[in-house]
């Protein structure tokens, strides 16, 4: 399928919300490896006992960027690759805006919603789309995180 039809297509889709994902888990052990990797280990993420006595949350919670790390596998929920099989390829272009409006603790699922807000096509070969992301908690009244995500297909 051309990058004409795509776009086509996908202009369509603007501003209505085009796919919910599956809950997914946050455990404590991820949160953990989390923490090696990025070397943020600040007692809010690792110490339980310590959560259950001085945190306001009562028990360790998600790193905000381990939240929004989630963010592209949740895209691969979309299967926008699988969708239009002529693109070479797929990339994350980047955030414009990141905000993480309510903790995950530890042991929660989470999931995203995610509504295209723009896209341009780049020269002749590529798409850039903007997608606005808003992640839940399971039986949580506000968002977890909220983000505009940058990709980009390429024919």
């Amino acid at each position: 399928m051309s990058i004409e039809t795509a776009l086509a297509e996908l202009s369509a889709e603007l501003g209505i919300e085009s796919h919910v994902t599956d809950w997914r888990p946050i455990t404590q052990d991820m949160i953990n490896q989390f923490a090696e990797v990025t070397g943020d280990h600040q007692w809010i993420h690792l110490d339980v006992e310590r959560c259950k006595r001085e945190s306001p949350f009562g028990t360790t919670i998600a790193h905000g960027m381990l939240t929004s790390a989630l963010i592209p596998g949740f895209f691969e929920d979309i299967a926008l690759v699988a969708r239009y099989p002529d693109i070479k390829m797929g990339v994350n272009y980047g955030s414009n805006k990141i905000r993480y409006p309510s903790p995950v603790p530890a042991n929660s699922n989470v999931r995203a919603r995610f509504t295209l807000a723009k896209i341009d096509q780049i020269g002749d070969n590529a798409l850039q789309l903007a997608h606005s992301v808003v992640m839940e908690i399971e039986g949580g009244k506000k968002p977890v995180c909220v983000a505009e995500v940058v990709s980009r297909l390429y024919w």
